[in-house]
This record gives structure tokens, sequence and C-alpha cells, in this order.
């Protein structure tokens, strides 16, 4: 035997899947011929033998019907000593076909076994049929027999191997996809944990009834739990040391002294690594499951992807924290510019949130809104003093002045590349217009308003209209929402006027948690009734 050969052959390992059946861990090898005396025979002469430590488990089936039954009953057959004369000539010919081409079964290992070879000419049938061994009855000896086999049983396990390293790294893509879609490190932490069971061929339940995990994440020691499963469930955002487990923590704490950090021991397994950006990262997991070399391949894999992921994650919440940073200083600036100071902008973002999310908008979608509405009014940065804070009615020239701020505010942020602030572009440029078009700047009809603008409009009047400003006092709630009843469709999207009508309380409870002490807010001169004749600063 070559060197080669016995790398190949150390590499053999039980098939991974399909799983046997409960208690039974043996070869499945179907025996179909219509005789019972080969039936018998081959079992007398095969019994007692093994391979791999593993037994022979003889299943039988008189007719190819028969053999359907049986392959439909266990997916896991291994090898089919298939007679070719039975019902009909060619029956078990045409078996062959069925097992190949409907049920797409090309790992079970099929050897034709005919006592009329006349009927069957052995080149014809090996060219013609995707079968594995042809034996003439009569020559199979015992021995002969046994080396059949055990080449057959090779060749299978060889096949499963393979096919389950194949599955394993489709689980790895499929996975890693799902991975790098998280755009938070809570997600993230349960998305790994919920690919490790697909990983590891676990059961949809093993997670919760076989194997507890978890995940952290921090930096400078101060690591937090983003996902917890089982008996971990309980440190759920917590910091890790607060574990009480001396177990989890010297696994943790091995997993760091590991090439790839990667340490398992028995059903106890640990990964550490550190991200590029400092930040240490955890996963301990339990399982009711021996991990095989291929188990471990895989999660190596897996992980190296995962430590991608964390370090993306972390560089894009870098990038985000320095745009909401900068979004933040910028809506702070133009609340410091008006006469009074308030809490505009923060029930604003609040209330957009709120809406976004009722109107169907995804959680993310909702953040990012939120966030990018506090620079609604970014461009009355160049709006003078004596209009801004202007307690009176606004003549014409000075309404004219007033509504230059959307291009104003536009024109400062419409050339990023950043997707909060083109969101904040686009909300400073539609949050005036109207659903009759009879807004500005560009008088857009109904939906011809992104979602955006629109979800913006109905919060930034609501908050103007429930808080008294230098040039009007705060209305009572009737008198809020009867205003929204009778602008749906006029100003504002039907839709949207419904979601705030039906979610009154929740509205209402924003305002409660984030209004002034002093009972004036700050923030934009926003559209008022007719007879406010003009004295709000963007109508």
């Amino acid at each position: 035997m070559t060197g080669n050969d016995e790398i190949l052959f150390k590499d053999e390992i039980p098939p991974l899947a399909p799983a046997q059946s409960a208690g039974d861990d043996g070869w499945k090898i179907l025996i179909v011929d219509d005789e019972a005396d080969v039936h018998s025979v081959t079992t007398y002469m095969l019994a007692g033998q093994e391979y791999r430590g593993r037994k022979f488990n003889f299943l039988h089936a008189y007719s190819a019907e028969e053999a359907k039954i049986v392959l439909a009953e266990h997916p896991d057959v291994a090898v089919i000593l298939l007679d070719v004369v039975m019902e009909t000539d060619d029956s078990g010919l045409l078996l062959v076909k069925y097992i190949r081409e409907e049920m797409n079964d090309y790992t079970v290992r099929i050897i034709l076994r005919t006592g009329q070879p006349g009927k069957a000419p052995a080149a014809k049938v090996i060219l013609e049929y995707d079968i594995d061994d042809y034996k003439e009855k009569t020559e199979l000896t015992l021995e002969k027999m046994l080396v059949t086999l055990i080449s057959a049983l090779r060749s299978y396990n060889f096949i499963t191997t393979i096919e389950n390293n194949r599955n394993g790294l489709r689980r790895i893509i499929e996975a890693s996809s799902d991975i790098f879609e998280r755009q938070s490190l809570q997600k993230l932490g349960c998305g790994v944990l919920s690919q490790l069971t697909s990983i590891l061929q676990l059961k949809k339940d093993a997670v919760l009834t076989q194997a507890s995990g978890l995940t952290a994440s921090g930096i400078k020691g101060e690591s937090v739990i983003l996902a917890a499963t089982g008996e971990f469930s309980k440190y759920l955002e917590k910091p890790i040391h607060q574990i009480q487990s001396e177990m989890v923590h010297r696994a943790l704490d091995r997993a760091r002294t590991q090439p790839h950090g990667f340490y398992c021991e028995e059903d106890k397994c640990a990964w550490y690594f550190q991200s590029k950006t400092g930040s240490d990262n955890f996963l301990y997991f339990e399982i009711s499951k021996d991990l095989d070399e291929n188990d471990h391949d895989l999660l190596e894999l897996f992980f190296t992807n995962v430590s991608l992921a964390f370090d993306n994650l972390y560089l894009n919440k870098g990038i985000e924290d320095t745009q909401k940073e900068v979004i933040f200083h910028m809506a702070e600036t133009m609340e410091c510019r008006s006469a009074e100071t308030g809490s505009h902008v923060r029930r604003v973002s609040e209330y957009v949130r709120l809406m976004a999310l009722k109107y169907g908008l995804g959680e993310e979608q909702a953040e990012m809104l939120k966030l990018a509405s506090t620079a609604h009014d970014l461009g009355k940065i160049g709006i003078p003093d004596s209009i801004l804070n202007k307690p009176g009615p606004l003549n014409p020239e000075e309404y004219d002045i007033i509504k230059s701020h959307v291009q104003r505010g536009y024109d400062l942020l419409v050339n990023s590349t950043s997707p909060i602030i083109k969101t904040a572009a686009r909300i400073i440029l539609l949050h005036h217009e109207r659903w009759d078009g009879q807004g500005y700047p560009q008088g857009l009809v109904g939906e011809e308003t992104h979602i955006h603008g629109r979800i913006v409009a109905v919060a930034d009047v609501f908050d103007a209209l429930s808080n008294k400003r230098v040039y009007h006092q705060a209305w009572n709630w009737d008198k809020v929402f009867a205003y929204f009843l009778e602008e749906s469709g006029k100003h504002f999207d039907p839709c949207l006027v419904d979601i705030l009508l039906e979610n009154k309380e929740e509205f209402m409870a924003i305002w409660e948690e984030y209004h002034d002490e002093c009972g004036v807010c700050s923030g934009s001169r926003e559209a008022l009734p007719a007879d406010s004749a003009r004295s709000d600063r963007s109508e």
C-alpha cells in the first residue's frame, strides 16, 4: 500500500448523513431477489461480518416493487445486491433506472447478481446502466462476496463523506450570507447561534433542548452577552464576567490560547477572536453530539467568516456613529438658533420612528429615518434670526425666504454617499410637500412624494401644533386630531393620518415623555390653519 493510499483510507469515517435508525448504526445492505434461498445463503455467509466497527444489517425484498417500498422507508441503504431477472427478464435493470433517475439516489452502491448472464450481458449492462459491479451468482464465494461488499461500502463511505462536506460548505455559504446581512451586533450574535445549529446538523429544537450557547462582544474587557440560548438566556445583555460557571470561563480562556481560537473538549466548545478594531468576541456552546474532524473543519471555516462579519460590522458601526454625531450636532446647532430651547427635534424623530414602524417599514429603515429626520430643518441655518424668530405674521418676501430653507438644506447634503445623510437630504427637500400638490418646492402630488417625506410632514406638523411657539399657543389634543382628520387627503397622506388617529395614545405618550417643562418648544414654524395669517415660518 502506498503512502497516498494510507492517507486516503485514514480519512474514511462513518457517514454523517443520512442518519441511521434509532439504535441501529450498522451498514444497511438490501438484498433484492425473488429466490428465498439466495437471501438465506447471503445472510448466512456474511453473518457477523463488519467494516470499520459497524456490522452488516440486512434488509430484504423479493421483487422490484417491494424494493421500492423498502428504499422509501430506508433512504440510508448503503449497498443493494440486486438480481436481474425477477418479475420480468429486466425488472432488476428497470429498478436501477428508477433508483438513479426517479429517486435521484446516486449514493447507494448497486451490485448486480444474476444466475442468467445471457439475459443481461455484462458489457452491455455496465455501459448502459449506472451500476457499480456485476457478478454471476455462481462465482460469489464467501471471500469474493466479502471483498465485493467491502469495496462497495468503501466507495459509499467516500461518496457520503464528500456529499456531507459539500452540504457543509453549502450551509457555510448560506450561513455566511445570513451573517453578513446582520446590521447590528445583537442580530449578528443571534445569527451566529442560529446558523451554528445548521452547520452541526442539529435538529431545529436542538438550540433549546440539546444545546446551550452564547455570543459576546466588547472592547477593553467589557464584553457583553449579545445572544444566548438554554441556561445562558438569563445572562442576555449582561457582562460576560457575570456568568457563574467556572467551566465556561475555563473554556473561553483555553480558546484564547489556541492558534485558531477554537477549543473543544467533549460536549463543550469555545471560540475566541480579537477583531481588527480591538474588540474581543466569544462564542460558547454545549451540545450532546461528538464533533468529528469534519465538524471541526466546517466550524473553523464558519468562524473565519463570522470574524470577518464582526470586523465589518464594527467598522460600519464606527462610520455610522460618526455620521450620527455629525447629524445630531447639526440638529443641535439649529435648535440653539431658535429663541427658545426645547425638544422639538427629539420628539419629531420619535414620532417618525413610530409612524414608520406602524406603516410597515423595517426596524433598520425606521431607525435610519428617525436619525435622518433630526436634520429636517437644517436649511434654516441660512435664514436670518429676525425672520426665524419673528413673533408676528410674515410678509410675502419673508415667507419666500423661509420657503428657501428646503433647497438650502438639500444642497448641503445631496452630494453625500452616506445612506443616512442621503436620506436626510431627501427628507429636507420633501417634508413640506402636500398630498394635494399644493406644497413646495416641487408641488408633488400624492405618492410622488417619497414616503420618508410624507412621514416627516405628519410628525413635524403634529409637534408644531401640540406645543407652544412664539407665534401660537399649544393646541389641545382634540383640536390637533380634528385638524389632521380635516387635512387627510389634502395636506397629508390619508394612510398616515389613519395611523396617527388609530394610535393616538402612543404618539401622546412620546409627547409626554419629551415635552418641554417650560411649555414652549423651539423648532420650525409649520403649517397651521388659514386663520394663522402666515404667522408660521414654513408655509
